[in-house]
């Protein structure tokens, strides 16, 4: 039993740090982005299928302009 367990956390922990990873403002913007995926091609009717891969883009740029600019300047203040 004690087995299953620790199988079962360090599975939970994989993809905890899989999904989340080093920065969690990406993870929530593509769930974020398959929500409104999802909104807007059940509700509104709307072919958005260009919305999660803009979304991931704008992500991408986002998450390297702040990475660079870290370490350019040094870690971010308040946040």
């Amino acid at each position: 039993m004690d087995k299953v367990l620790r199988s079962l956390k360090s599975f939970g922990a994989f993809w905890y740090d899989f999904v989340i990873g080093d920065d969690w403002h990406v993870a929530a913007i593509v769930v974020a982005a398959l929500g409104l995926t999802a909104l807007l091609v059940h509700q509104a009717g709307v072919n958005a299928w260009w919305l999660v891969p803009l979304c991931l883009f704008g992500a991408l740029v986002w998450s390297l302009r702040r990475a660079t600019a870290t370490t350019r300047k040094g870690p971010p203040s308040g946040g």
